[in-house]
């Protein structure tokens, strides 16, 4: 098939209406065939970044067994897997609570 290409061919705006010289138009990013006073590039925020790749996990990773207990900071954490019980309760461990008095008084 065979398009007009010389010097008196003409298109449309698609976005004005007005009439320009076939060479002289673009086609936009979205598709739209304008005039040169119409044509801009696409806008740097409607371009896809990049997704970034998160961290791949350790296989079989192990806590540092050097840091295991010094503080007293060992504990347990339970699940509904197997027994339930992973790794070991604390050794040491205390909680002490107090709210202070409460008088009340009936008439």
């Amino acid at each position: 098939m065979a398009f007009a290409s010389n010097k008196r061919a003409y298109g449309i705006c698609d976005i004005t209406g007005f009439r320009y010289r076939l060479k002289d138009m673009k086609k936009t990013w979205n598709g739209l065939l304008v005039g040169p006073d119409q044509w801009s590039p696409k806008h740097p925020q409607l371009m896809k970044k990049p997704t970034p790749i998160d961290p791949q996990a350790l296989k079989e990773a192990r806590p540092d067994p050097s840091s295991d207990g010094e503080d007293g900071t060992v504990f347990a954490v339970y699940t509904n897997v197997g027994d339930g019980k992973l790794g070991t309760t604390l050794q040491t461990f205390a909680i002490t609570a107090s709210v202070g008095t409460v008088e009340v008084t009936t008439s």
